[in-house]
């Protein structure tokens, strides 16, 4: 058994050493821009495919915005150093590469300034081809250093002038949350790390097992990353930023977890057994069927997530399952070769004694988790009562919930150059410059679309064609490709504003009395697309998860009415963590949410929460088995109080962690999930899941009978009458 101890251990050493390079270079295969995401058959995906054959190439621009900054007119010299600026662009070099700004430019392109009706600013869109974001050179794609470095040769070109200028629009977007993902691969994952460290010293009190758990951990992560990489490379799944993160959290803190119950029941046995092989065997197959039940539950959780019609949420499915498969594997074979292999000098220096103490010798006593349990058993209608209750009253708050979208300055913690370039932009132009609302029709109409643009309020100039007219010069000849023509219209609201999707909303009504085959896109569009789809999103799959769960926890319990009551009680815990969540946000300043929120917290809470009842109940099965429902409840909330509140409170801190890159998704979607465990940990799984159970009784199994209440031995400190009684 020792020598295949060893081998297990040598082969995971060699997942780590060839899927941990793989893990740091994850970021290069990243999409992190909103069309990348769009559903295929959405309306602003058929009009992006459509406008890139007038140019033979995807576009994505830059946006340069320079204005005085004490507000004054610009004068010539200001032109002057505007128009050399212009002219000095495509020759500027990209760090890294033989490559110019010029060679990524859109054929045909004239960066031209084009100054406000206030004379006070002046902005040039700078068009990149799409190869500018799919080009990947050294890990960073060539759209980082182009707005890096326009940014730098701006500041410098104009310094002397008085004019201040900033790059946005939606190629400066990208490359700031580029920047914002760049600590991902390594400060994300070494923070996480870090919180579990401590609290796996401080729950173990011994320096061997957290090293042990960690190995777990990365090991896992390093398979799932040799799996993801090449998948996302190919195009088979969609990595973004998010997803990249999320599951390096999934994977720490779901190694952790199976960790924590695995060698928790292998301390247990070595109170009990002398020979380390067999106390260890025992704790293994104790503890398989909920670890393998929590991971399978998490991972047809995240697979539900396949029926998005939004591709990051979708390919945030496969990646969060691989690598919780991942963190499976490794749980189940690396750590139990390794505490095969180190035997009770892993708890060093507290390492367990032979001194026979039972499990049920935890009921009833000082301990915290012998108090709960008797209280459980003494006043369970009311415990449950009053803590759903409570729950109930925080869930009151959830319609107030708003993830209707955020706009760019809501989208950072940090200052960035975008934000500045879009503030700039709505001080001085119609708010939508630079981001045009983009129609797609039958050339012979499109003048009579322009004019029905014109016509709309929410548009301030249409035009037919790529390039906008330039005050007091002759338009340009717009030429029709395959029989289509565009049209574009500046929106007066910027494009990720309420306004300007409501303007979408309206043309795609309106442009049907002009001409049925108009398609309305453009940036706007794309972010009235991406909420359409997550509020279908949100509907489709919520029930699907809430099925999936059910139909494993009745295979995993063999009865339907202890499944039914987990699923409602984490559905209470979900709700009651959404209603908090609007307080904290609405307290805090955020400016709404994402609409992908709600469903990612679903995912989360509902699929990982439910592992901690899980975790309870198959140990309350087993116990049930021999003692009786009603003991065997207290006896397993009791033994298991500890372990589980420990993993919960790893889980909690490992999302935390999200919070140390500066989006504000991330940080709603690390407080949600932390402050959601920790309420299912605390309060669902001690209080409401054991006391409801126990007032149910043997009837919690329905339809099964277990052998301990067949014998009758159903009392253990109170039937069915007694609890009700006592209350």
């Amino acid at each position: 058994m020792l020598i295949g101890a060893i081998v297990v251990i040598l082969c995971w050493l060699a997942v780590g050493a060839v899927g941990g390079p793989a893990t740091g270079r994850l970021s290069e295969v990243q999409k992190n821009d909103n069309a990348s995401f769009l559903p295929t058959d959405a309306e602003s995906t058929a009009v992006l495919e459509r406008v890139s054959r007038f140019t033979d190439e995807e576009e994505i621009p830059l946006i340069l915005v320079a204005e005085q900054g004490d507000g004054a007119e610009l004068d010539e010299r200001d032109g002057l150093a505007l128009i050399r600026l212009t002219q000095d662009l495509p020759g500027l070099p990209l760090p890294g590469t033989d490559r110019t700004l010029g060679d990524y430019l859109v054929s045909g392109a004239q960066l031209v300034p084009v100054p406000s009706e206030d004379r006070k600013a002046v902005l040039v869109v700078i068009p990149l081809t799409e190869a500018a974001v799919s080009d990947v050179v050294e890990g960073e794609a060539p759209i980082i250093s182009a707005a890096e470095e326009v940014r730098v040769k701006a500041r410098v070109a104009l310094s002397g002038t008085g004019l201040t200028s900033s790059v946005g629009g939606p190629g400066g977007l990208v490359a700031d949350f580029s920047a914002a993902f760049a600590g991902i691969d390594g400060v994300l994952l070494l923070v996480a790390l870090a919180v579990v460290l401590v609290i796996l010293l401080i729950v173990y009190r011994s320096p061997i097992l957290p090293v042990a758990v960690l190995l777990s951990a990365i090991f896992g992560l390093s398979l799932a990353a040799l799996v993801v990489r090449p998948l996302a490379e190919s195009g088979t799944i969609e990595l973004s930023g998010q997803s990249q993160g999320i599951m390096f959290i999934l994977v720490v803190g779901a190694a952790t977890d199976y960790a924590l119950l695995l060698v928790s029941r292998f301390r247990e046995e070595l109170h009990g057994e002398p020979n380390t092989w067999l106390a260890l065997r025992r704790a293994w197959r104790g503890s398989v069927e909920p670890i393998v039940a929590s991971g399978a539950t998490v991972i047809l959780g995240l697979l539900c997530l396949l029926l998005a019609d939004l591709r990051n949420t979708a390919g945030l499915g496969p990646v969060g399952a691989l690598g919780i498969a991942g963190a499976l594997l490794a749980s189940l074979t690396f750590l139990p070769a390794v505490l095969l292999v180190i035997g009770r000098k892993a708890f060093w220096p507290f390492a367990p004694r032979v001194d026979n103490v039972h499990a049920e010798d935890v009921v009833g006593t000082r301990a915290l988790w012998g108090r709960v349990s008797g209280l459980v058993g003494r006043h369970p209608r009311r415990v449950w009562v009053s803590t759903l209750a409570v729950l109930l009253a925080a869930a009151a708050f959830a319609p107030t919930f708003s993830a209707e979208g955020v706009s760019i300055k809501d989208t950072f913690l940090t200052a960035t150059d975008s934000v500045d370039a879009q503030e700039a932009i709505e001080r001085h132009f119609p708010a939508g410059a630079g981001s045009p609302i983009q129609v797609v029709v039958p050339a012979e109409q499109a003048e009579a679309v322009r004019d029905a643009m014109d016509a709309d309020d929410g548009i301030e100039g249409a035009f037919v064609g790529l390039t906008p007219p330039i005050p007091g010069q002759e338009p340009p000849t717009a030429t029709p490709v395959d029989g289509l023509q565009l049209v574009q219209g500046t929106a007066t609201g910027a494009s990720d504003s309420p306004e300007a999707e409501e303007t979408v909303r309206r043309l795609r009504v309106s442009l049907d009395d002009v001409s049925d085959e108009a398609l309305v896109g453009g940036q706007a569009a794309i972010n009235l697309d991406v909420l359409e789809a997550s509020g279908r999103d949100l509907r489709v799959i919520v029930p699907a998860i809430l099925v999936v769960i059910f139909l494993v926890l009745c295979l995993l319990l063999r009865s339907f009415v202890a499944p039914l009551l987990l699923v409602v009680a984490n559905v209470v815990s979900f709700a009651a963590t959404i209603g908090v969540a609007a307080l904290v946000f609405d307290g805090l300043g955020f400016g709404g949410s994402d609409p992908a929120i709600p469903l990612y917290g679903f995912v989360f809470l509902v699929a990982l929460g439910i592992d901690y009842s899980i975790f309870l109940m198959t140990r309350v099965r087993e116990e049930s088995i021999h003692r009786g429902t009603r003991p065997g409840i207290l006896v397993g909330l009791a033994v298991t109080g500890g372990v589980i509140t420990s993993a919960g409170i790893v889980l909690a801190a490992t999302f935390s962690s999200l919070s140390v890159l500066p989006l504000v998704f991330l940080v709603q979607v690390a407080f949600i999930v932390a402050f959601g465990v920790i309420l299912d940990t605390f309060v669902v799984r001690s209080l409401l899941v054991p006391a409801a159970a126990y007032d149910l009784g043997p009837a919690v199994w329905w339809p099964a009978r277990l052998a301990g209440d067949r014998r009758g031995d159903t009392a253990g400190g109170g039937g069915a009458d007694d609890g009700a009684a006592d209350d």
